[in-house]
């Protein structure tokens, strides 16, 4: 059942106006803020799925992939503002107009809380393998920490980024996080390109036993739709757009949105 009524959670009109400081977001933001939510370390993980799904079949599921989320985005981004005077900043705002005030929160909190959880976990622990890498290269006489001192760092700095008020405040890490998520990118597809093929490599299915080789395949259809991972903020990202009735925010954020989608398949 349908709520028709929004809930207290969700704002009302009054916190539309341009002048709002938590609302100044341009298009571009928007831009740079999905690209960082979407090419991360699933990006990486990308040759492994490739191999063991083939190039035809890989592509593929990529193209397939890559339309679903966008038109997923595209969804998201209309839902912001489905109701005239209202703003869906977060899911279980999202969650509670549609459910009902004490049925939506428990429909999206858990699977938000999986998502968001197996992400945490996931970066946490390719930042904190990323910077004990770093130190052994950039410090050979340096006393090594522990991997796990590691991830706590790179843990204890995203809990502190946590407790800024919105996307706003992480703008510059933000931009900074996409340039690198690009760089890094392009420099592994465009080093690929320019080495060419190893001699004596083989780019047939791997040989493994059937049952093996399914669970490999799931693995690498869950390796890309991880990949794709943006939508986990695409409502909190808008919230930061200002938005009146004659110029509504979706159309800012699903133009920031294209450019994002552009630079992923670029990547």
């Amino acid at each position: 059942m349908v709520s028709t009524s929004p809930p207290k959670e969700v704002q009302s009109i009054g916190k539309w106006a341009e002048g709002d400081p938590t609302r100044r977001a341009k298009w571009w933001y928007s831009t740079f803020h999905t690209v960082t939510a979407m090419i991360g370390a699933g990006v990486l993980s990308l040759p492994y799925a490739m191999a063991y799904l083939g190039w035809g079949p890989g592509t593929m599921v990529l193209v397939l992939s890559w339309c679903m989320t966008l038109n997923t985005m595209w969804q998201m981004i209309q839902l912001h503002e489905c109701v005239p005077g209202t703003r869906f900043d977060r899911y279980i705002d999202l969650g509670r107009y549609a459910f009902g005030p004490e049925l939506g929160g428990w429909v999206v909190l858990p699977q938000q809380l999986i998502v968001q959880v197996g992400c945490d976990i996931v970066y946490m622990v390719t930042g904190g393998k990323c910077l004990k890498k770093f130190m052994e290269i950039a410090c050979t006489s340096c006393t090594q920490l522990r991997q796990s001192y590691w991830i706590l760092i790179f843990g204890g700095t995203h809990f502190f980024l946590s407790q800024l008020p919105n996307f706003n405040s992480v703008a510059a890490v933000s931009l900074a996080a996409a340039v690198m998520s690009l760089s890094y990118s392009t420099i592994a597809w465009a080093g690929s390109l320019s080495h060419g093929q190893i001699n004596g490599g083989s780019y047939e299915y791997k040989s493994t036993s059937p049952t093996d080789f399914m669970f490999r395949v799931f693995n690498a259809l869950g390796q890309i739709s991880f990949a794709f991972a943006g939508h986990a903020v695409a409502l909190e990202i808008q919230a930061t757009i200002p938005s009146t009735p004659e110029r509504p925010s979706k159309i800012p954020m699903w133009k920031g949105a294209l450019g994002a989608y552009f630079i992923n398949a670029i990547c």
